[in-house]
């Protein structure tokens, strides 16, 4: 097997001699492996994938919920020089097909103890079950492209992770094994992390929140990663009573768990090991922060990244009580500039936020032309976000400069509903925009079609459902004969929530 430098399955090689015996991760079912077992688990993965004709520069797509099988083969496909490829299972066939269309993986791995969908996938794919040491999942060979051309180096790429983009077509993030290390080894900086801290994984590996800050992170100390595949209030809390130290989330799983303890009467968090808890992919309402650090009785930090930037940019390190809602400050080696051509309406001091440093993606997969349009030849990339800079250097994350929604930490384009809904035969066309509500946002879609009163808005819903998962949907669906338009024909998105303000006054639809 060749050995590759400088690779993010070092990080498990080094800690495996230097805490054998340390436990790495415990998955939903309570199975725990040490790191002695978790290198073993990837040397085993690794030779699987070797069997079935994985070559370097190949993509191993695994189509997964969070599970040791999923960590293994992410590691496994560095071990042989393959691009890891996490694609979250809870995605519709058509999404996924979308991206194994541009990406070609050869191997396609799918996590089926954790997740009835990726075993619904395996189905579909007529992937064959394998037991291992580390548990069951689904194997398939599912392409014969050729390899890419790979050089043995820090800077070759480990990671594939897909985003939309802004025109609905999906864009491959290329994370190196630089990008990924740096922003493991700034994550436990960041947070102070130790090797006896255990992390609570909810955050999905197929995200680059769940796997930088936490796979990343925890691996390269020798930490333990409670992993769980989807979030649920009473699993958090149990966790939070038994041995977690660190707790990575985004604003929702927050606040559905203060409702959870206030259920059962509870006030504030008792008796917890938590020592570190961090909200991100959304901004901070200060009320709300106050809230939170009452319950937890810990500072709440906040940060701020993207999928291109490897997740983190910016973190702070603020005292409980702080009355700071800021992104923080950069992180080690990042440097931060505006680009004060591209404003914010109302606020001279802001422009577009450009990030520099170890963790900015390698570029976008195939596409050399987007990867310019965003990567200038000075390395900064432009994040398409409006930010200003504060006296001291907080960074103030103030808009975008795109359509992007953020909700429940997921980036949603909002191209891709607009599709979805205009695959309706009735739909003539529509338009998607983002509310922020409650520390989230919520996707509301204004669809144009003939006659409101024959095109029922369940059905519509269930349509959609049938195309995307269950983050990007519409939370409200307002049935229209037209929507607000320039002479040009081009719909003005800027006014479609003061045109229905009635409408959205309104009970919501189903979503």
């Amino acid at each position: 097997m060749t050995e590759y430098s400088f690779r993010i399955h070092h990080l498990v090689e080094d800690s495996a001699r230097a805490y054998p015996d340390a436990i790495a991760l415990i998955d939903g079912s309570g199975h725990q492996v040490t790191y002695t077992e978790y290198q073993a688990a990837i040397t085993e993965a690794a030779a699987l994938l070797q069997n079935r004709g994985v070559q370097p520069g190949d993509r191993v797509a695994i189509v997964a919920e969070n599970c040791i099988t999923t960590a293994a083969f992410i590691f496994a496909a560095s071990t042989v020089g393959a691009y890891a490829l996490p694609i979250n299972a809870r995605m519709t066939a058509a999404e996924i097909a979308r991206v194994m269309t541009h990406a070609t993986p050869c191997v396609t791995v799918f996590t089926t103890e954790a997740s009835k969908e990726a075993a619904a996938h395996a189905a579909t794919a007529n992937a064959g079950t394998q037991e291992t040491s580390f548990g069951s999942f689904a194997i398939a060979v599912t392409g014969t492209s050729a390899p890419e051309q790979v050089a043995d180096g820090p800077d070759e790429t480990a990671v594939l992770l897909y985003t939309t983009g802004t025109t609905g077509d999906p864009k491959g993030v290329m994370l190196t094994h630089t990008n990924l290390r740096y922003a493991g080894w700034a994550s436990t900086e960041l947070r102070g992390m130790r090797q006896d801290d255990r992390i609570y994984g909810v955050l999905p590996l197929t995200h680059v929140f769940g796997l930088a800050s936490m796979l990343m992170a925890a691996s390269g100390i020798g930490a333990t990663i409670q992993l769980e595949p989807r979030f649920r209030p009473d699993a958090l809390y149990a966790a939070l009573m038994d041995k977690a130290t660190i707790l990575p989330a985004v604003p929702q799983m927050h606040a559905l768990l203060m409702q959870y303890a206030r259920d059962q009467g509870l006030s504030r968090l008792e008796n917890s090991n938590l020592r570190y808890v961090s909200s991100g992919a959304a901004p901070l309402d200060p009320a709300w922060k106050r809230k939170a650090e009452a319950f937890y009785g810990l500072p709440l930090q906040n940060g701020y990244g993207m999928t291109e930037s490897t997740a983190g940019v910016c973190g702070t390190r603020n005292s409980i009580g702080s009355p700071d809602i800021s992104a923080g400050f950069p992180l080690p080696e990042t440097e931060i500039r505006l680009d004060a051509s591209v404003s914010a309406a109302g606020d001279p001091d802001a422009g577009e936020i450009l990030v520099r440093g170890p963790q900015v993606m390698k570029g976008y997969f195939r596409n050399p032309a987007e990867t310019a349009r965003t990567i200038d030849a000075d390395g900064w990339l432009r994040t398409g976000d409006l930010g200003k800079i504060d006296e001291v250097g907080n960074l103030h994350v103030v808009g975008r400069c795109k359509e992007l929604i953020i909700r429940g930490g997921f980036n949603v384009y909002p191209p891709e509903v607009e599709a979805a809904l205009n695959d309706h035969p009735d739909v003539i066309q529509s338009a998607v925009i983002g509310n922020v509500t409650d520390g989230d946002e919520e996707i509301l879609a204004f669809v144009q079609c003939a006659d409101p009163a024959t095109l029922d808005q369940d059905a519509l819903a269930a349509f959609v459902a049938k195309r995307l998962t269950g983050y990007k949907r519409p939370s409200r669906i307002i049935l229209t004969t037209e929507l607000p338009a320039a002479p040009t024909g081009k719909i003005l998105k800027q006014k479609l929530a003061s045109v229905f303000a009635e409408q959205l006054a309104q009970p919501a639809t189903k979503e």
